[in-house]
């Protein structure tokens, strides 16, 4: 079964310093139909003005995922990381007992804009933990690069939850596949751009659920840039 999310039934937020579209209902947006899919829980299209950001505050028990597009991401933590998030990082921080931090765009003259991304942990109470990981363009050029996984295989970042996300850069002829387990959710987000997915057109911003499917199949891109969550149910 195929459900299509388009970019404009998403919950939005303008706070001013930031500009939040809301896949799953989050602060001020609930929607009962989209509380998340499968173990993933949120993904907020994030974009911070210039020399703004969210000041210090806690998560527990979530593994979170910054995956920036443009401009840079600057993130600290009360485990003692003090990073910059470019476009090409991916970035996890593994909430676990409890952990502090903050993210800023101290840029003068440029807004950041990223996906916040939430993943249901496997195993709660863990010890906090931090991992950043460059992916060059060209390993997700035509093709879905593993770029988070429960054992940090083909050096992703490594998440304490049941779950795989792949990203992927498609244009023109480009092509991909990937096998599905039916008892599995997946999850399709187009980050920019245009893509068919198993023949169904997606816009920057759409979204489409799968449960059921044996495959996702990524076709038909004009500069597109694709994330596809392997989910428990």
């Amino acid at each position: 079964m195929l459900t299509l999310r388009k970019s404009s039934d998403r919950g939005y937020a303008d706070h001013g310093w930031l500009k939040s579209y809301h896949s799953f209902s989050f602060a001020g947006y609930y929607d009962p139909a989209h509380m998340g899919w499968g173990n993933l829980r949120v993904i907020n299209e994030d974009r911070i003005e210039a020399g703004a950001g969210f000041g210090k505050h806690s998560h527990r028990d979530m593994e979170i995922i910054s995956y920036v597009l443009s401009g840079e991401l600057a993130h600290e933590d009360s485990l003692g990381n003090v990073k910059g998030i470019p476009p090409g990082d991916v970035q996890r921080m593994s909430a676990g007992s409890g952990v502090t931090h903050s993210e800023f765009n101290h840029a003068k003259d440029q807004t950041t804009h990223f996906l916040q991304i939430w993943i249901e942990p496997k195993i709660t109470g863990i010890r906090p933990g931090y991992e950043q990981k460059t992916i060059a363009a060209n390993d997700k050029r035509g093709a879905l690069r593993l770029v988070a996984s429960p054992d940090g295989a083909h050096d992703s970042v490594s998440i304490n939850a049941d779950a795989a996300v792949y990203a992927g850069l498609f244009d023109g002829g480009e092509r991909a596949e990937l096998r599905l387990d039916p008892a599995r959710k997946a999850y399709v987000h187009l980050v920019r751009g245009a893509l068919e997915v198993n023949g169904q057109p997606l816009e920057a911003g759409d979204a489409l659920l799968l449960e059921g499917e044996d495959q996702v199949t990524l076709a038909q891109g004009r500069d597109a840039e694709v994330l596809v969550f392997d989910l428990a149910v």
